[in-house]
């Protein structure tokens, strides 16, 4: 079977060089990654190359359009010169801060034998490759596209490390699915996922010496967020759409629209694990902001009480507590979690507000998006499922000084439930709120498009630790896959850091593994799952990093690493780098690492894991390109350089 695609490969490569390739394909702006379509049978297919590597093999294009099957019987009637696109913007928080993207682009118009006209749009810069289809037109008759046949075809020794989706209204309450699940590591391509409802988004492969990091970005409503199907014979995965279930309750499950009509830009970063760790393409092929006003929107840090203490801990008096923690800590919010309106009443959350607000402080509520899309019954419920119930409740929690929301258990990926996400984003900006979303889908950009969504947390994040204790057996792992998948593209709320015991829970990891996944992750307000009790019981000189931990970072540097195994990420602020690692094993894990782009004249600090009681210790680090640190099992360390003169 191995030698068969193989020489189909080879096949397909003479076939692009051969016949019907338009010139030598489109290249990227340093030549390095270059994208070919052509017309095979009268079916449009497209080929990826870096180098002389074959990234992606001859994989399918089209979608099913109205009942038409656009992915057969067309002919290439146009092939555009050669445009560049350059684009600079600035995002409020997240890997780096001012972002240059640069690619080239080239639109493919085909024709079906039906008559209809559709393009296909290709981009390639220097970390990947993005295309999406655009159907032309102004017609405000509403059109379906039934499926899409876009794929993913890779060489037969590919690895893959993948998350697969729950199927639609299973786990709590019907929740599913929330992006929740652990990863499958190092495994075959082709490999089927566990559940019928597929692989999630990003995905990450690494073929030869290239990795590749798949995913989608530019949902504009009109379009459900999509994924890979569950089988995928011969390592050639194709895109899925949700499952049923998936929708706001008499609302659209897979796309549909007037005319003209762009669906979401499908991306693939591609290059080593340094050029693919530091993409930006999730946002960079994000529409621009939808406002210009952003002086209201303050990222931050969040002090939240329901991590470690549940449901039983949001009352009036453990949420002034943690106000105060907040603010001991340079903290710039608190999170009130579930049954507030119950528990404390929006009077008795007008009075924390005043409180926090002295001490400069702020508070996020927490809502249950749902109707009866599942079976949950914490409350706030239901108050934001119209546009008429948003105004009233927004308008209602503004006036008492609330900074930000926290919406959660999200039905799943349909188009209307997309439409819902930015129903909310919008209508939030309007009263000046921040967003969090969990239970949730990725974000696909949105962060950009969107600048008051802080984070999403699709993610099987810290909760899950406190849950179960295999949970807390696989945390080290879990985190070490993160920096090369779920948090790439997308703020991501795993709500990290508890040096401290768990309750019932053997935790695996180090204090300083703890502290590092502050720095490794990213997430626009970084809600911290320690307690004020908890952080008592941490060192003064450890206290101090972790309150100069930052979350709008201004650049990301990747260090070294491997998926599931270790990471060491750097990240500026103003003139301070902070440089972190986490290590997954179960045998200590030494690192050199180059660090050479860190100035001299900065002093380095380490946070290390301590001996025996001890939790803590400190060490002095010089930079420059041999730093060597070893990292304890399941350990990790935090370095702050910084000027102290």
């Amino acid at each position: 079977m191995k030698n068969l695609k193989a020489l189909v490969g080879v096949i397909s490569v003479l076939l692009f060089y051969a016949c019907g390739s338009p010139g030598s394909g489109l290249t990227s702006p340093d030549e390095e990654i270059t994208v070919k379509l052509l017309i095979s049978n009268g079916s449009p297919v497209y080929l990826v190359q870096r180098g002389h590597e074959t990234v992606i093999d001859s994989s399918a294009l089209g979608i099913l359009f109205d009942g038409m099957d656009l992915s057969r019987d067309v002919e290439l009637t146009n092939v555009s010169s050669v445009s560049t696109i350059k684009d600079e913007y600035e995002m409020l928080h997240g890997k780096q801060r001012q972002i240059a993207y640069e690619a080239n682009e080239q639109i493919y118009t085909l024709k079906h034998e039906s008559g209809t006209e559709y393009q296909i749009i290709f981009r390639v810069s220097d970390d990947g490759v993005a295309f999406r289809y655009f159907i032309p037109g102004t017609d405000t008759e509403i059109h379906q596209i039934d499926e899409e046949f876009t794929s993913f075809n890779f060489p037969d020794e590919t690895r893959a490390w993948m998350q697969h989706m729950a199927n639609a209204k299973t786990g709590f309450a019907e929740t599913n699915p929330s992006y929740e699940e652990n990863y499958s590591i190092d495994i075959e391509v082709g490999t089927p996922a566990p559940d019928t409802a597929g692989w999630i988004f990003p995905a990450l492969f690494n073929t030869g010496e290239n990795w590749v990091l798949i995913s989608e970005t530019g949902m504009d409503g009109t379009y459900p967020g999509t994924k890979l199907d569950q089988f995928s014979e011969g390592g050639e995965y194709h895109i899925a759409f949700p499952q049923w279930g998936e929708q706001f309750t008499g609302g659209a499950l897979d796309p549909e629209s007037e005319l003209p009509w762009a669906t979401p830009w499908r991306i693939m970063a591609i290059g080593d694990l340094k050029t693919v760790t530091e993409s930006t393409l999730g946002t960079d092929l994000a529409d621009p902001a939808e406002f210009e006003d952003v002086s209201w929107i303050k990222p931050g840090r969040a002090a939240w009480s329901w991590a470690k203490l549940k449901d039983e801990s949001v009352n009036y008096d453990t949420q002034k507590e943690f106000i105060d923690y907040a603010a001991d800590m340079g903290w710039e919010y608190v999170l009130v979690d579930v049954n507030w309106d119950q528990n404390i009443g929006y009077d008795g959350i007008a009075e924390l507000a005043d409180y926090a607000s002295e001490k400069k402080v702020g508070l996020i509520l927490w809502y249950n998006s749902s109707g009866d899309w599942n079976t949950t019954v914490y409350s706030p419920k239901s108050k934001l499922l119209t546009h008429e119930d948003r105004v009233s409740e927004f308008s209602r929690i503004h006036e008492i000084g609330v900074k930000g929301i926290k919406v959660d258990f999200f039905a799943g990926d349909g188009q209307s439930i997309m439409q819902y996400y930015l129903d909310i984003f919008k209508d939030a900006a309007e009263y000046e709120l921040l967003v969090n979303t969990h239970g949730a889908t990725i974000p696909r950009g949105w962060h950009r498009t969107w600048p008051n969504l802080m984070t999403m947390e699709s993610v099987k994040g810290f909760e899950f630790v406190t849950f179960f204790q295999p949970n807390a057996d696989q945390e080290a792992v879990h985190s070490a896959m993160l920096p090369f998948t779920r948090n790439v593209f997308s703020p991501m709320d795993y709500t990290p850091m508890s040096p401290t015991a768990i309750p019932n829970i053997d935790r695996k990891s180090t204090p300083a593994f703890q502290v590092a996944q502050a720095v490794i992750f990213t997430s626009g307000i970084q809600h911290y799952a320690e307690t004020p009790a908890g952080m008592e019981e941490v060192p003064g000189f450890a206290q101090e990093i972790i309150k100069q931990i930052p979350v709008d970072w201004d650049e990301i540097k990747f260090v070294d690493g491997y998926p599931g195994e270790f990471a060491v990420i750097a990240r500026k602020y103003g003139d301070s780098w902070f440089v972190a690692g986490i290590n997954a094993g179960q045998e200590p894990k030494e690192v050199r690492m180059d660090l050479s782009f860190i100035s001299e004249d900065l002093t380095g600090t380490a946070l290390l894991d301590g001996e025996g009681s001890e939790m803590f210790k400190e060490k002095m680090i010089e930079s420059g390109s041999a730093v060597n640190l070893t990292m304890k099992p399941t350990g990790g360390f935090v370095i702050l350089f910084e000027n102290k003169n």
